[in-house]
């Protein structure tokens, strides 16, 4: 991936900024999300940078846990006051609450943000009807919303019949699982205007909680994607749009890692595996000038056959987890 590195080198200089890059894959059958794994990944990273009057960090996600985008933006402000991220594709999630944190956002054509209403899964939630070895997912926002289709579109005012409604509800999703939803709402919250507060002075506090509310209740799906004309003239987030010379190489370097992370192609197993069974993909990157580190999904194939059956690929992954590399291995 020395190509990468010429294409780091080249935007550092253009931005006069340290750079990093942080791609979680997002292969079919095989992704890689934001998670508390890469925040020491990213201080090893920035002990090498040392200082900078700018640290610029060039992002793809889909998104992930969202107290580790807070913690992240925190760990970036010890090592410079100006902290900007480069945009060129999907920023999604916890990828759009890391960007609040920016003092600056760099958005190409096709960057994009999106709501921050996560979605809730745990040991409370239903079970999925085709397959109820598994739990759906609920949406944060999808909860609200049903109580306010109750209120403001049925027109339900009354104590007694809100209390009906709310009662159905919990014979649908265990009353944990409610709970859960409450607190994570109110979590996203506090995390969003903290992350703003982070280059944004307490008396701008309307508009704060503008760019909230829009992020957590106005935009009505979780899959919307605002475009950085959105970003910029509704939200009225600190956006930037690239300079043409700055998207070609933001754009190029995205391919770079698209490409050596093959994430266009679906991830199938037995591509990959040797004599033995045994394969390694990478599925994210952690990538600056000094260093390069990967997310990796070390497995085995074991083929299986019941009699007069066809055999049956099962596949285990063995080991999973950053890795420092050499920019040969990808």
């Amino acid at each position: 991936m020395n190509d990468t590195r010429d294409l780091i080198k080249e935007i550092s200089e253009l931005r006069h900024s340290n750079i990093i890059c942080y791609i979680g894959g997002d292969r079919q059958n095989i992704s890689t999300r934001i998670a508390p794994d890469i925040i020491p990944v990213f201080y090893k990273h920035l002990e090498l940078l040392g200082t900078s009057d700018r640290i610029d960090l060039f992002l793809f996600t889909k998104g992930g846990d969202v107290l580790t985008a807070l913690r992240l933006v925190h760990l970036l402000y010890e090592y410079t006051d100006n902290f900007s991220v480069l945009i060129p594709y999907k920023a999604y999630s916890a990828g759009t609450l890391i960007s609040l944190g920016a003092s600056e956002i760099v958005m190409g054509k096709l960057g994009e943000l999106s709501p921050v209403d996560p979605n809730i899964t745990s040991v409370f939630n239903p079970a999925d009807p085709a397959n109820p070895q598994m739990k759906l997912a609920i949406n944060v926002e999808d909860v609200y919303s049903y109580f306010s289709i109750a209120k403001n579109v049925v027109g339900i005012k009354n104590d007694q019949a809100l209390a009906e409604v709310f009662e159905h509800l919990i014979k649908q999703v265990h009353p944990l699982a409610v709970g859960t939803i409450h607190r994570t709402y109110s979590l996203i919250r506090l995390i969003a205007q903290r992350l703003l507060l982070t280059h944004m002075d307490i008396s701008r506090q309307s508009e704060i909680d503008e760019i909230v509310n829009t992020l957590t209740e106005k935009l009505f799906a979780h899959n919307y994607m605002i475009s950085r004309i959105e970003a910029r003239d509704t939200l009225k987030l600190p956006v930037t749009f690239c300079s043409s010379r700055l998207e070609a190489l933001m754009w190029e370097l995205y391919e770079n890692y698209s490409r050596q992370l093959k994430l266009e192609r679906p991830f199938i197993p037995d591509e990959v595996a040797d004599m033995n069974g045994n394969f390694s993909v990478y599925c994210g990157v952690i990538d600056s000038i000094n260093r390069i580190d990967g997310y990796v999904f070390d497995g085995v194939i074991q083929k299986t056959a019941a009699p007069n059956q066809p055999y049956q690929n099962n596949v285990s992954i063995t080991h999973q987890g950053w890795k420092t590399l050499e920019r040969s291995d990808m």
